[in-house]
């Protein structure tokens, strides 16, 4: 089964965007997923793992749900 990782700044206030995109991974892959965890960071971070891989960081791009949303559902 496949894991998500979503780490975010708590200090930058992400935690609503974390949210936001656990339950986004959750609705739309539902039973594929094994977990969408939120791990607690600082620093500016929001990155989103797939089973230990990086699929999405804040530093290297802009944030789009949408796009991440993608890049989960290719590696299942």
């Amino acid at each position: 089964m496949t894991t998500v990782e979503i780490e975010y700044c708590v200090p930058c206030g992400h935690l609503d965007r974390a949210q936001d995109l656990q339950e986004e991974l959750l609705t739309t892959f539902g039973r594929d997923l094994e977990s969408v965890a939120l791990v607690t960071e600082d620093g500016g971070t929001f990155r989103v793992h797939v089973d230990d891989e990086l699929v999405f960081d804040v530093d290297e791009e802009g944030y789009d749900a949408d796009a991440i949303v993608d890049r989960v559902r290719d590696r299942l």
